[in-house]
C-alpha cells in the first residue's frame, strides 16, 4: 500500500471513529472467510460496519482523532473495527453472541462514547441497555408513579420512544449509503 493510500485509510477510519458513538476493536485470527462473513452480515443487520484496519493505521487514526491512546496495547495481531453510530451497545451483544460459537473472535477493547473498555468488559458491555430501552423504562416508570394519568398521556409516551427508534433506523440506513 502507498503511503498516499495508507494517508486516506487513516482519515477515513479517524472520521469513522469522531462519527460512531462506539467502535469495538476484535482479533479475528483462524477464523474462515465464511464465519467472517457471517459476522459481517449479523453487524450490517444492525447497521454496524465492520473494517479490517493495519494496527498502525488504526493507531494513526486513533491519533488524528484525539481519542484516547488507551487502546494502543490491545493493536496486537489482526484487528478489525465494528462502528456503531446509533445504537452503542449493539455491537456488544453480537460481538459477544457470535463469540460464543466462535472462539477464534477475540474483543480487544472499545472507545463508547469517549469512555475506554478493555479486552474483560465485553460480557459487562452487552449487558447494558441502550438509550431506546432506558426511555422506556424512565416512561414505565412514570406511568407507574403517576397512576390514574388519562391515557393521551401514555400514548404520548410511547409515540415518543417510537419516534426516536424511527430515527434511530434512519439514522443506520443513512449511514450504511
Amino acid at each position: 500500500m502507498k503511503r498516499a493510500e495508507k494517508e486516506q485509510v487513516v482519515e477515513k477510519v479517524a472520521e469513522k471513529m469522531k462519527r460512531a458513538t462506539a467502535f469495538y476493536l476484535t482479533e479475528f485470527q483462524g477464523m474462515t472467510v465464511a464465519q467472517t462473513q457471517e459476522l459481517r452480515n449479523e453487524l450490517r443487520k444492525s447497521g454496524i460496519e465492520y473494517k479490517v484496519v493495519k494496527n498502525t493505521l488504526i493507531k494513526k487514526a486513533i491519533e488524528r482523532a484525539q481519542l484516547s491512546d488507551k487502546l494502543f496495547p490491545a493493536l496486537k495481531n489482526t484487528t478489525a473495527i465494528a462502528f456503531g453510530y446509533d445504537d452503542p451497545i449493539a455491537p456488544a451483544k453480537i460481538l459477544k453472541k457470535f463469540s460464543e460459537g466462535n472462539d477464534k473472535l477475540k474483543f480487544k477493547g472499545a472507545s463508547i462514547e469517549g469512555q475506554v473498555f478493555d479486552h474483560t468488559q465485553l460480557a459487562t458491555i452487552a449487558t447494558m441497555t441502550n438509550k431506546v430501552e432506558n426511555i422506556g423504562k424512565a416512561l414505565g416508570i412514570i406511568n407507574q408513579t403517576i397512576a390514574g394519568v388519562p391515557m393521551t398521556i401514555n400514548a404520548v409516551m410511547r409515540n415518543l420512544v417510537n419516534v426516536l427508534d424511527q430515527i434511530a433506523k434512519q439514522k443506520a440506513a443513512s449511514a450504511q449509503t
